[in-house]
């Protein structure tokens, strides 16, 4: 029997067989003789057409996927086309290359292997984003070898599945049907192999050192609300397992109108992207939506999308909540979302550059476009229409972006609150904006100064963190001070991963959070949970969170008296 320990970012308990995810391509020879007949034009069309292959494939799994898988795929497909990786690898085709002409599979092995390590170089988000490079290395090496793409072992039976880390074109199409659950070794709870996991509701635990080790076909028990795997499961585990999928059916559904056990209310929405996420989330009962990720629009493209085409995108979401509010992000291009004709990807540090709101005044127009058509989709449909800005960091950010808003004819224009600059300031920054809705995703790596994709920060991203809690409180706060002084409410929502865990998302009501945003599948569990407390006792809750000294001391004392997440397997 073997333990092994992590970040548990989707709970569940399950049993089930290990399947590893298998050895990535290999490496091509370095040296081998070019054939006769083989000319630098015709291996540089090979190259071409396959990328073109690779891409296209990509882009047809994007069609049928949703939320951030869609947008995961997407971007994977825009980098399959990146000229820095073809025409490095052209570039090493021909006789004068250093070293000698290269086959194309080496040339396009040895080019990835370079642009992987210049964004490695870059640090933050771009370094996270040389895992993709080489994910989408692997695959045109295979099209080239008329080999099937790398990817998820393919099994009749179900299975739990076991890597180093996943690649986000792999995790967005998992089948829950056949993937009981997800273990890693690497990557962290924010992670996009996390948050994909979440959206698809599987068991997950990440950054659980040793797990790539344990051999095919070994039978474990997942606990994905702890973070533990373990071989060999006994009865007690087997029960465990059994109750939870007893239990899972009946957090099947959700009718929205979500409301404390004293009826205070708190409305649980949805995080989308597209139309279709919506349609989804107004199946799964959600009361609105927290989070329409506009990027996802714009990430398979190399120019801005016109101006019907945004209507259209925004109105399909719009379209499935009539007269329920919709809280539309404006553009957060940057960092992990690069965008050829917005950002700037020689950034020595993309998360600390110009992303999100910041853009408008590096290109100045596209806001301002952008918002031009998010009113016209808002005239269209009866959804009510709220507006916010990514990466506002001060009072000054906060009056200009709802300046703007109003007078493209958007009555609710808010911020993000992601830094903490924004936090401490919440009351200045309210004095103009509308209302505030906690990123806690970008707000915990900035307050911790521990990039949320790394493996090995993943105690630090942790928004149990007592550091990030106060920081919520202070928004909330200076929201109380900000609707004192102006007469006018200004709520406070959360839209962050946070709010998707049933026992944090006790305490960020008790902090002052008004409504809750996440993925549509953690509606049900954490509406039951939070019908079992009273809003002091939510209160009470976060004020134990808040005087923890640490966010593993901080989630065990809101656990101890909140016995329905041990009961319900949370």
């Amino acid at each position: 029997m073997q333990q092994f320990h992590g970040v548990g970012v989707t709970p569940g308990r399950v049993v089930g067989p290990v399947r590893q995810m298998p050895a990535p391509v290999q490496e091509p020879h370095a040296r081998v003789d070019i054939p006769a007949g083989v000319t630098v034009e015709s291996e540089t069309e090979r190259i071409r057409a396959a990328s073109r292959a690779v891409q296209a494939g990509l882009k047809a799994r994007a069609e049928v996927a949703a939320g951030d898988a869609r947008g995961v795929l997407e971007a994977t497909a825009l980098m399959a086309a990146d000229p820095m990786l073809v025409k490095g690898a052209v570039k090493l085709l021909g006789p004068g290359a250093e070293g000698g002409p290269r086959t194309a599979e080496r040339a396009v092995w040895e080019s990835g292997a370079a642009v992987a390590e210049k964004l490695r170089g870059l640090g933050g988000y771009m370094a996270e984003r040389a895992a993709d490079v080489l994910d989408v290395r692997g695959r045109i090496v295979a099209e080239l070898r008329g080999l099937p793409a790398p990817g998820v072992p393919a099994s009749e039976a179900p299975f739990v599945l076991a890597a180093e880390d996943l690649a986000p074109a792999d995790t967005a199409t998992l089948d829950p049907a056949k993937v009981l659950a997800l273990v890693t070794s690497g990557g962290g709870p924010q992670s996009h192999t996390a948050i994909l996991a979440r959206a698809l509701g599987l068991p997950a635990v990440v950054a659980a050192e040793g797990v790539e080790t344990i051999p095919d076909g070994t039978e474990v028990f997942v606990d994905g609300a702890a973070g533990r795997i373990l071989t060999g499961p006994a009865q007690a585990e087997r029960d465990a397992a059994a109750a939870w999928a007893a239990r899972a059916s009946a957090l099947a559904g959700f009718a929205g109108d979500n409301a404390l056990a004293d009826g205070h209310r708190v409305p649980l929405l949805a995080n989308v992207a597209t139309g279709t996420d919506a349609a989804r989330a107004a199946a799964a009962g959600a009361e609105g939506v927290g989070l329409l990720r506009t990027e996802f629009a714009f990430l398979d493209r190399d120019t801005e999308p016109a101006h019907d085409e945004q209507v259209a995108a925004y109105g399909a979401v719009f379209a499935h909540f009539a007269h329920k509010k919709v809280v539309i992000r404006t553009l957060d291009a940057g960092a992990d979302k690069p965008l050829p004709f917005l950002t700037d990807a020689q950034e020595p540090n993309p998360a600390l550059g110009v992303r999100g709101y910041r853009t408008d005044h590096a290109s100045p127009g596209v806001l301002a476009r952008q918002l031009a058509a998010i009113a016209q989709a808002a005239k269209e449909h009866q959804a009510q229409v709220w507006v916010m800005a990514p990466m506002v960091s001060t009072p000054d950010e906060a009056a200009a972006f709802t300046h703007m808003a109003h007078a493209a004819g958007l009555p609710v224009a808010g911020v993000m609150v992601e830094v903490p600059s924004a936090a401490l300031t919440a009351a200045h920054i309210l004095a103009h904006a509308d209302f505030a809705s906690l990123g806690t995703n970008d707000l915990t790596q900035y307050t911790m100064a521990a990039d949320r994709m790394l493996g090995p920060l993943a105690a630090l991203n942790d928004p149990w963190q007592p550091a990030v809690l106060h920081l919520v409180k202070a928004t909330c706060d200076g929201a109380a001070a900000a609707a004192a002084a102006t007469g006018n409410p200004k709520p406070v929502g959360v839209c962050g991963e946070a709010a998707a865990d049933p026992g944090l998302a006790v305490v960020l009501t008790g902090l002052g959070a008004t409504t809750l945003s996440m993925t549509p599948r953690a509606l049900p569990a954490v509406a039951q949970v939070l019908a079992t407390v009273t809003l002091a006792q939510a209160q009470h809750l976060a004020a134990l969170a808040l005087d923890a000294p640490t966010a593993a001391a901080a989630r065990q004392a809101v656990r101890s008296q909140l016995p329905v997440l041990d009961q319900l397997g949370l």
